[in-house]
């Protein structure tokens, strides 16, 4: 018999739900926003190839990335944000909505939910809405939503998440989606999602992440991971160095401390420019911060696609001196 699923009860990571209260346990670092996954007896009527949650994966329904998703009663978790947003332990509520008919009416529920008890941030993650169904959102309660491109490139768009792969996704109507969100919510209001080694160079990438900043939104950096049961699971995690240059152009870009067109590629699409000089460069790398969890604001969503222990492409804390001496190495300094 399959469980009772939403309105009844939601998926909490593990993370989450330790910190909630929900599950015991110890962290090595602790989420500071409180993730959540809408809880569907099927799986997403998307086919993104690195999803477990994914219409054709034969991953686990509790999974996504590397995460693991327990079930809890609604009423439990809501209780639980109440306790823990007072405390300011956590600072943010993210969730996951997956892609199904009834997703837009069940996040609205939610929200409702939530927002009548507890004065907290929300962030959605979701498909490409229009914007009266954004709107009703904002109305509710949401304050900031995120639309994964995933895909840096057209191509790499369409060969995991798009056309290729049997999704539902459009590279177009994506971008213009993300536009139509900054109506509503403001720029910087607005996040994405960037993958960083599903077949991408580092140039690609970095002009994606130029299009975001100057669309008004925010691009969070991710490494692939392969899991078990996905279309990708044969494939590699990205090369460290690789994602540490990509994770310092994003944030001297995002910074705006540079510029696409300031910065230098070889005929591979690796930098070897950063458009600012070596002296601004070491001191972004100094401050660890370019290697900290990018995302919503208070977002630190540790070890989503890393093991403790390591490599670690996105700190969820400030970086030890140790980390930041291994870092310079990788690149170069």
């Amino acid at each position: 018999m399959s469980e009772t699923c939403f309105p009844e009860r939601l998926r909490v990571s593990t993370g989450s739900a330790i910190v909630l209260g929900l599950l015991k346990g110890r962290l090595d670092a602790k989420p500071t926003t409180a993730y959540l996954l809408m809880c569907r007896n099927e799986k997403c009527s998307a086919n993104c190839g690195f999803c477990p949650q994914a219409k054709d994966s034969k991953g686990r329904a509790d999974r996504l990335s590397r995460v693991t998703w327990p079930t809890f009663s609604t009423e439990k978790v809501v209780t639980g944000i109440q306790s823990a947003s007072k405390t300011g332990t956590i600072k943010r509520v993210c969730i996951q909505s997956l892609n199904y008919p009834e997703a837009f009416d069940d996040v609205l529920f939610l929200v409702t939910q939530i927002k009548s008890r507890i004065a907290v941030s929300i962030s959605v993650s979701c498909k490409p809405l229009n914007k009266q169904k954004m709107e009703k959102w904002a109305e509710a309660g949401v304050n900031r939503v995120s639309i994964a491109l995933d895909a840096a490139t057209e191509d790499v768009f369409n060969d995991v998440k798009g056309r290729n792969i049997g999704g539902p996704y459009q590279w177009e109507k994506q971008h213009e989606a993300l536009k139509e969100a900054t109506d509503v919510f403001g720029k910087g209001s607005v996040s994405t999602h960037l993958i960083v080694g599903l077949g991408e160079t580092e140039q690609e990438l970095c002009q994606s992440i130029q299009w975001c900043i100057d669309s008004g939104v925010y691009p969070g950096l991710f490494a692939f991971t392969p899991i078990s049961g996905t279309a990708l699971e044969s494939k590699s995690s990205p090369n460290l160095s690789s994602y540490r240059r990509v994770q310092l152009a994003h944030y001297l870009l995002t910074q705006r401390k540079t510029r696409l067109e300031n910065m230098g590629f070889n005929d591979e699409g690796h930098i070897i420019e950063f458009g600012v000089s070596k002296e601004k460069v070491l001191e972004a790398i100094e401050s660890g911060k370019p290697f900290l969890t990018s995302g919503c604001p208070g977002c630190n969503r540790p070890y989503y696609n890393e093991r403790p222990s390591g490599p670690i492409y996105n700190y969820p804390r400030q970086m030890r001196q140790k980390e930041i001496e291994e870092t310079k190495k990788v690149l170069g300094f």
